[in-house]
């Protein structure tokens, strides 16, 4: 089995967000693998364990986005593939046309991904992939098990469970309770050095301008406003409402 691994580097879940000139600061930010492919690498790697699998882990972002490959070739991939990007504006719709120009002449029987990143929380890139390789997708996964060429896959809807059957090759993005994604291991760690890492430019994958130009654009970024403590209303239910209705009026001016 040949399976590929789509992962985003994000910051740090326990970093500050600073906010510098409308954009946010990444000076001496910590970065990480995005907590939901974690769960997408454990799982590719698992399949791998149990049954025999080449594992490709692959990333779009600037040369520090290196150390999440590594960090993924450290828990058992097997090559990674870095897809460098320098001051491209880049969203969704051009990050996926980039990821399915990388590997459309790559055969895998299943792809997986995070069900979205912590970041922008879109949970778009993955499920663009597979519509732009032609394959089907099943997203939000909490187990996953096959026979033959067919997999059966359970997802997470509303509060419940659905129950899908699919064929390979398909895109799966992982959901939590999926597994519990293993720290790396210190001769993993070493193994990851020396494992092969392909680096391929923007340029190099062939693209019209077109389908580089990101169909979003942030206008502005801020941090939410820190919240203010409440306000108790005393005195008789009539008269709570009167004052109620009064601040709502004239302090929060939502009425």
């Amino acid at each position: 089995m040949n399976m590929l691994v789509l992962i985003k580097q994000t910051f740090d879940t326990e970093e500050k967000i600073v906010m510098q000139n409308g954009k946010i600061n990444e000076d001496g930010v910590e970065f990480i693998i995005n907590p939901y492919d974690e769960y997408a690498i454990e799982e590719a790697v698992r399949i791998k364990e149990e049954q025999g699998a080449n594992v490709t882990v692959l990333t779009v972002g600037p040369a520090r986005a290196e150390t999440a490959l590594r960090t993924a070739l450290a828990m058992g991939a097997d090559e990674a593939i870095l897809i460098e990007t320098n001051d491209e504006k880049l969203d969704e719709y051009s990050i996926a046309k980039l990821i399915a120009a990388a590997v459309k002449d790559k055969a895998f029987d299943l792809i997986l991904g995070g069900n979205m990143a912590i970041d922008s929380g879109s949970g778009q890139v993955a499920v663009r992939v597979a519509e732009e390789l032609g394959i089907p997708h099943v997203s939000a996964v909490t187990k996953l098990s096959w026979e033959g060429s067919k997999a059966t896959v359970e997802r997470d809807v509303e509060g419940d469970v659905e129950i899908v059957e699919v064929n390979l090759p398909f895109l799966a993005t992982t959901q939590q309770g999926l597994n519990e994604p293993r720290y790396p291991s210190l001769p993993g760690l070493m193994k990851a050095k020396k494992k092969p890492l392909e680096r391929v430019a923007v340029a190099d994958l062939g693209l019209a301008q077109d389908e580089l130009e990101a169909r979003t654009e942030i206008r502005d970024q801020y941090v939410p406003a820190k919240k203010q403590a409440g306000r108790i209303l005393s005195g008789e239910p009539a008269q709570q409402v009167s004052t109620l209705v009064q601040l709502l009026r004239h302090e929060a001016k939502v009425v």
